[in-house]
């Protein structure tokens, strides 16, 4: 059974700096792919960033590129985010996402991602 977790949400001013952790059991974090997205309130789901676990091959949103870096660690089995030069507008509910084993396809689009964590809350204030 495939179970991801995030952490590392928090509260910070604009300008600042969280690092989101993504905890996965089950699932390989060193094949496949895996992602991250959020969803403000009153919006849909958004790709931020994904990542080709195999040859650690990113994509990034152009609303965070620059100031995001995703990243994994296979000896902790672990995804993580970067979040660099915080604005308001990335205020959101994050979720962690990973296709399933064996799928070809990486994007950012939600379709392509089989599973999902509970998500945590990154709050940016001005």
């Amino acid at each position: 059974q495939v179970q991801l977790v995030e952490s590392g949400g928090g509260s910070v001013q604009a300008g600042g700096s969280l690092r989101l952790s993504c905890a996965a059991s089950g699932y390989r974090v060193s094949s496949g792919c895996m992602g991250w997205f959020r969803q403000a309130p009153g919006k849909e789901r958004e790709g931020v960033a994904r990542i080709r676990l195999a040859f650690r091959s990113t994509y990034y949103a152009d609303s965070v590129k620059g100031r995001f870096t995703i990243s994994q660690d296979n000896a902790a089995n672990t995804l993580y985010l970067q979040m660099n030069s915080l604005k308001p507008e990335d205020t959101a509910m994050y979720y962690c996402a990973a296709v399933r084993p064996g799928a070809s396809l990486c994007s950012i689009e939600e379709a392509d991602f089989h599973y999902w964590g509970q998500g945590t809350q990154v709050t940016v204030s001005s």
